[in-house]
This record gives structure tokens, C-alpha cells and sequence, in this order.
């Protein structure tokens, strides 16, 4: 889920942005140590390239989701504000082994990485990213991990290939509901890939393993259409859930049709705890990584009870 605020309506039928939405500035003594090493290793963040509403709460905190495979997606999906480019294959060999630098640096109890998509690589990046989760698994082995991948084509190899080095816990974003899925996604991407793509992360992925989705809110959906989009991340064994508002990042992208209110979330969050998941997090400014040691815990919890 990467979709950044900007600081007006986004159609002349969408007010300005609602008090409940609301970033907060830098502070923390973590802040600026995050930023610096994040410098000094050359390393992304989601946080920076989507915009992440929540960036100020969580690098103050000492943590961040990392990007891996550069910076650049090969797909254009209305809602993202990454960068679009077609990098002709070429993947910084140094990345792992940087990653992993920072993840022990910062002596981290859990990391998120996440991806852009690449389309130009036959294995869409699996493989690069099977030997991040390895450097970090040398360098700091108590570390949990958390990999947000995409749909890597919709190839079983690539995922077999991925789950090599499986993490903690593997996500992959739904994204919306199935009825909005063509107008706002990549025309590579579609509602039935990525439960596909969720579905064998369960098959191939072992009992081990943790599985996690994400669906943004205010893109016009019908509540009825949510509900089934919930039944079907459960048909596929999916533990972890996080619901969040759709902010749009620019003019340019697909425009807000609604900002839902806290309270819509909080009964949206009773829902999908009632449907199955062992996990929920559910708010204006959730995103896909937003709490995910929490999460990740309470699915063992879920499990062990």
C-alpha cells in the first residue's frame, strides 16, 4: 500500500483533508540516527518513496521499512507514488550485504523490507531478495523478518525460489476490492493473481510461516464488496490484515471518493477479527508494515493458543 497526503481535496467532490488525518514532525533521538545510516549505506526506504504518512512516528522509533531492488518500479498503478522506470535488469550485487550492515547497526528485533516490482528480471527479484533475507540471517540471526513482495509475474518458481530463504512472515497486498482492482492497479496486476500469488505462500510456504495482505479504503468501494474481499484473503489462509486510507499522492493519481471516519475503521477492524484473521490493524493512516511486530506476535499467539 503505498499512497502518500497531500495537503488539498482531491476532487472537487472530496473535502479537504479530515482533522483525523493528521502526520506529525520529526522527533526522537532515533530520528536522526536512522536517517544518517540510511545515508551512509545507500540505502531506500517505502517510508521516503511512498510517502508514508506515518514516517515521523516510526523512524523516531528507531525503525523503518527498507526498499529493495532500487527505487524505480516497472509498473505504473494509479495509486502509487514510486517512481515509474524500467531498469533493464540490472540489480545492485552490494545490497544484500548492505541491508543486512544496517539491520544489525541498528539492532533491530524485527525488520520489514518491502520491493518494487521487477518486471525486467525473469524471476521478478526473488532470488535477490531470498539472498537479502540470508545476509541478515548471518548478521543478526535473532532478527524476525517481515518481506512484502509482489506478485513476482504470478510464477510458482519464483516464489519456490523466494521461500529458499523464507521469512517470518511474507505479504502480499490485495490492495482493493475486486471491482476496483483494474481501474487503479497496474494492468499486469489483478484481484485474482495476488490471491493466487497468497494462496500458494500458504501451500508452498509451510506451517511456519506467517502470511499478511493489505486493502486501502476510500476508493469508492461497497461495503458488501470489502466484505468478500475479506472472506477471500480467509479462503487463502491469509493471518494478518491491515486496512488503511487511501491518500492520494498527486493530481495525477486515481482521486479520493471518500475519506472514512475512525469509526468505520474500528468496526471494519471487529469484522475481519470475527472473519478469522489472527491479526488486524485498521486506521486513517495504517499502511502495510504499520505495527508488524505486534501483528506478527499476536498470529503466534493465534497459533500456540
Amino acid at each position: 500500500m503505498a499512497s502518500g497526503v497531500v495537503p488539498t481535496g482531491t476532487s472537487p467532490s472530496v473535502p479537504r483533508l479530515p482533522a483525523w488525518i493528521r502526520t506529525r514532525p520529526p522527533q526522537g533521538a532515533q530520528y536522526p540516527e536512522v536517517r544518517d545510516l540510511l545515508g551512509r549505506l545507500r540505502l531506500e526506504t517505502v517510508c521516503r518513496e511512498a510517502r508514508c504518512p506515518n514516517l515521523p512516528e516510526c523512524w523516531s522509533a528507531g525503525t523503518a521499512t527498507l526498499m529493495l531492488l532500487g527505487t524505480d518500479c516497472t509498473r505504473r498503478c494509479g495509486f502509487c507514488a514510486v517512481t515509474t522506470h524500467w531498469p533493464n535488469g540490472i540489480v545492485d550485487a552490494s545490497e544484500p550485504g548492505r541491508v543486512a550492515e544496517a539491520v544489525r547497526g541498528w539492532g533491530l528485533r524485527y525488520v520489514v523490507l518491502t520491493q518494487v516490482c521487477r518486471d525486467d528480471l525473469a524471476d521478478g527479484g526473488a532470488g535477490a531478495m531470498a539472498s537479502t533475507v540470508a545476509a541478515i540471517r548471518s548478521a543478526a540471526p535473532t532478527t524476525l523478518i517481515e518481506l512484502l513482495v509482489g506478485d513476482l509475474g504470478g510464477q510458482d518458481a519464483a516464489l519456490s525460489a523466494l521461500l529458499r530463504e523464507p521469512p517470518d512472515v511474507l505479504a502480499h497486498n490485495l490492495e482493493t476490492v475486486r471491482s476496483i482492482s483494474p481501474r487503479v492497479r497496474d494492468r499486469r496486476a489483478s484481484y485474482e493473481r495476488s490471491l493466487s500469488v497468497l494462496e500458494r505462500m500458504r501451500e508452498l510456504g509451510g506451517p511456519s510461516l506467517v502470511t499478511k495482505s493489505s486493502i486501502m479504503l476510500g476508493l469508492g468501494e461497497r461495503d458488501e464488496e470489502l466484505d468478500r474481499a475479506l472472506a477471500d484473503l480467509r479462503e487463502v489462509g491469509v493471518d494478518l490484515l491491515t486496512l488503511g486510507q487511501y491518500l492520494r499522492p498527486s493530481a495525477t493519481h486515481v482521486p479520493v471518493e471518500r475519506y472514512v471516519p475512525p469509526e468505520e475503521f474500528d468496526r471494519w477492524k471487529k469484522v475481519a477479527r470475527a472473519a478469522g484473521f489472527s491479526g488486524v490493524e485498521a486506521g486513517p493512516l495504517v499502511r502495510s508494515s504499520y505495527h508488524a511486530e505486534e501483528l506478527y506476535r499476536s498470529a503466534r499467539r493465534s497459533r500456540e493458543g
